[in-house]
């Protein structure tokens, strides 16, 4: 009887873990879809600001290109006017005038050249990212039409192992049960180990030799003085059982 029941809650813990596993999937695999979705946004919505800043670097550039036509005018009218000067004095103001505008529009063709390479970074730019959002969309449309699946089969996996889970439980006696679901809500994955050479597997330390003795006797289930968890003698399960248990 002791040993059918340290095989049943070796078991039930193979079964624990398995549900532990399947239940993170099922709680990860909608968040996974979730980040993904922002992710997706979140490149959206630097696209549209790309896409925003391009559409005002063309305006201005076009404002500029405007300005400089009409500089470029107004100098050679100028220049014209020059032949005209009725004296020396009159030459002088019209060429510091020709002068400020041909420094002017200097200026404003250097600022144009860096408005059209600040275009070129944008459009470059806005280039990588509408890649990377078809990349993110392909991966969306994927994760949406696969996820429903997915979790399907993840709850009949669950529905099936919480099956195992009762009828394992119904095997162990209920004060016993009760040790493990005690010593399980508190304490971290394993609850149950097997100790050998007088070491429990689960902390690792030495347990008293009188409480190793009773254990070989293979009496009644023990708990571990140190961590509390239960512990049986390693020799009293199969070695099969006891690998896994152990793994």
């Amino acid at each position: 009887m002791y040993q059918k029941q340290i095989e049943q809650l070796v078991i039930l813990q193979q079964i624990d873990a398995e549900i532990t596993d399947i239940r993170k999937d099922l709680e990860g695999a909608p968040k996974e879809l979730q980040t993904l979705e922002q992710q997706y946004k979140d490149v959206q919505e630097r696209r549209d600001q790309t896409a925003g800043k391009i559409e005002n670097l063309r305006s201005q550039q076009s404002h500029l290109g405007q300005d400089i036509e009409d500089d470029s005018s107004r100098i050679k009218k100028s220049k014209n006017k020059l032949m005209m000067a009725s004296n020396t004095r009159e030459y002088h103001a019209m060429m510091r005038e020709m002068d400020n505008m041909e420094k002017v529009n200097r200026l404003r063709e250097e600022e144009n050249a860096a408005l059209m390479d600040e275009l070129k970074r944008q459009q470059e730019l806005l280039t990588s990212e509408d890649e990377e959002l078809s990349t993110l969309g392909t991966r969306l449309d994927e994760m949406r039409k696969t996820l429903d699946k997915r979790m399907a089969e993840a709850q009949k996996l669950l529905d099936g192992l919480m099956k195992r889970r009762k009828a394992a439980g119904e095997i162990i006696p209920k004060p016993i049960l009760s040790r493990y679901e005690f010593i399980r809500a508190r304490l971290r994955h394993p609850v149950i180990v097997s100790v050998g050479e007088g070491v429990c597997s689960g902390c690792h330390i030495l347990i008293p030799p009188q409480t190793f003795n009773d254990l070989q006797k293979g009496k009644q289930i023990h708990s571990c003085p140190n961590c509390q968890r239960l512990i049986f003698w390693s020799e009293h399960l199969p070695s099969t059982a006891t690998e896994r248990e152990e793994a």
